[in-house]
């Protein structure tokens, strides 16, 4: 099956990526070998939540977990602004570099050292390639203009607005947009004229979306996606379950 198209997705998940995305790596990489075909990794850096970038890693002695994560410009970006728009201030590095001594080994601090991205997204995809796990993967994105100008209509999405002097995600509901504070408390923001290249879905509505431009004909499921992917809405799609890894919420730190 030469045809095949294998794919998974994940959002940036820490500057080292989490376990479990290796997981998705591993299981794609397997599957090629017995199938063939080509792997895709759809890259949702339009997601806002600063709580997924949080690596955890443990110290090398003590093996204690610490929880690391970046600086935000400011509390509108860190809040509010997705991914891939979350610029990483001046500082951040050398301050996380002097901490990493104590949990990695000295050649992922040197990989550490040579990224230079500007924002959450490259700074973390920059990593992972440099890491050696996306090698002969076709990365897209779900920010690129052209991919969301290609991809469906979908009825629940998120809009990538101006507000307060930065660029953020906003939920669009009953014909508003609406920032979600927390709680029942959103906040609602001025009607706004908004094209394609705005829009990313919701969590229900994503892999329909991706679908409609990546054409998958494998899909890598996670433990907590199959709770909403909803498989019988895509019946082309053949699900596959990932492989299990332990300690899946903590930092991959292996070599590729």
């Amino acid at each position: 099956m030469t045809g095949a198209i294998i794919c998974f997705g994940q959002q940036p998940c820490g500057f080292f990526p989490k376990r479990y995305l290796f997981a998705k790596i591993h299981t794609a990489r397997r599957l090629q070998n017995e199938i063939g075909g080509k792997i895709v990794f759809f890259f949702h850096d339009s997601d806002h939540d600063p709580r997924e970038t949080r690596t955890v890693l443990r110290h090398i002695k003590t093996r204690e977990t610490a929880q690391l994560n970046f600086a935000f410009k400011n509390k509108i970006q860190r809040k509010f602004a997705p991914l891939y728009l979350k610029e990483i201030p001046d500082g951040w590095r050398n301050k996380t570099e002097r901490q990493l001594s104590n949990y990695v080994s000295h050649d992922l601090i040197k990989i550490f050292r040579k990224v230079a991205a500007a924002n959450i997204a490259d700074f973390c995809l920059e990593m992972y390639r440099h890491m050696g796990l996306l090698d002969d993967i076709c990365v897209v994105r779900s920010s690129a203009p052209d991919f969301r100008r290609a991809a469906c209509d979908v009825e629940e999405y998120f809009v990538d607005v101006p507000y307060e002097g930065e660029t953020v995600r906003a939920r669009f509901i009953d014909g508003a947009l609406k920032l979600h504070e927390g709680g029942n408390s959103f906040v609602t923001l001025p009607d706004a004229v908004f094209t394609r290249e705005q829009i990313s879905p919701a969590r229900d509505t994503r892999l329909r979306w991706m679908q409609s431009v990546v054409n998958c004909t494998h899909y890598i499921a996670g433990a907590g996606e199959k709770k909403y992917i909803h498989p019988d809405s895509i019946p082309e799609i053949q699900f596959i379950n990932r492989e299990p890894i332990c300690r899946s919420d903590e930092a991959y730190i292996e070599p590729a």
